[in-house]
């Protein structure tokens, strides 16, 4: 078990009145404990599933199981086929946010795509037309494609460009844009893993200030009447509330919405609807996820000439060694 710095104390005293909720959530993060995997089926699911299965969530879509026990799917034959992907609960609480979008859409595009995991949430939920996949790191696009092309995505197209170049070149056409934004990454100690400096005031400033940029690029890619669902896997109010509000401050056009079915979870933080999932509640490893609507009603047309030039089409990429 470790012991918690002085900055960790000082961010459960800014996130909870009770001092046993602040006992609860740094506990959870000093002394890390297993929790369930999720598999979103990508194939139909097969009669018989192979692996024992924790009873359904409020915001549990239907082709989502949450794993019971410490099981290991990513070692299954059904991996490797593709019948589903591997991912933490956080991230399908996170995607709860895509209820709350009438289906089908035109358009998803995932600005911070890699590995895969929320563009394949978007796609399950959305049944979009068309799925944008986008990564700025060069070395994981490769990861990028790879998983969406085991699970048979292969119409989704590819991208490796700055969020800034979407906001030119497609401004006002996506139906919906998923910001999974890089962050701190505080949620990583509650997996065990190691987040150096994830407390420290100068870091969570720098990624807040790169949140917003991405944000900024990200609401001028949105059609009218279109979605922006932005998401982190940290806890610092500057990466999560406080980002929304400068969100729609900057760009007045833009309402967070209700999402009925993480109502249970709202966050206490903020006077408008955003979600968070703490780490002590045993469900995930925790994260922020807000919706924010475009009132506004202008809409661009596709600009296919670009999404030909610098989209890259998943059946021609070949899987990474």
């Amino acid at each position: 078990m470790g012991e918690p710095t002085n900055l960790l104390l000082k961010l459960s005293r800014r996130l909870f009145a009770e001092e046993r909720d602040r006992a609860a959530f740094v506990e959870a993060l000093v002394n890390p404990q297993p929790f369930p995997t999720a598999v979103v089926w990508m194939q139909p699911r097969p009669e018989v599933v192979p692996f024992a299965i924790a009873p359904p969530l409020p915001w549990q879509p239907a082709w989502c199981d949450r794993l019971s026990g410490d099981q290991r799917p990513g070692q299954h034959a059904l991996h490797q086929d593709g019948a589903y992907y591997c991912l933490d609960m956080a991230s399908v609480f996170s995607a709860g946010v895509f209820s709350a979008i009438a289906t089908p859409t035109e358009s998803v595009l995932d600005l911070c795509a890699a590995p895969g995991g929320k563009s394949m949430l978007a796609w399950k939920a959305l049944m979009p037309d068309h799925l944008w996949c986008n990564e700025v790191i060069r070395k994981r696009v490769r990861i990028l494609i790879s998983n969406l092309k085991r699970c048979g995505l292969t119409d989704a197209l590819v991208f490796n460009l700055d969020p800034q170049t979407f906001a030119e070149q497609l401004s006002r056409t996506a139906s919906v844009v998923v910001a999974d934004a890089p962050c701190s990454g505080q949620s990583l100690l509650a997996k065990g893993d190691q987040a150096l400096g994830c407390f420290h005031p100068v870091n969570i400033k720098k990624n807040a200030s790169r949140q917003k940029r991405i944000l900024a690029s990200a609401a001028q890619t949105v059609a009218g009447g279109g979605y922006l669902a932005y998401m982190t896997c940290t806890f610092s109010p500057e990466e999560n509330e406080q980002v929304v509000d400068w969100l729609i401050k900057k760009f007045p056009q833009f309402e967070a919405v209700d999402v009925p079915v993480l109502a249970d979870h709202a966050s206490p933080l903020a006077a408008f609807p955003c979600y968070r999932l703490w780490p002590q509640s045993g469900l995930g490893a925790g994260g922020f996820t807000a919706l924010l609507r475009n009132k506004a009603t202008s809409t661009e047309a596709i600009n296919l000439d670009f999404l030909t030039a610098k989209g890259m089409q998943i059946y021609s990429v070949e899987r990474s060694p």
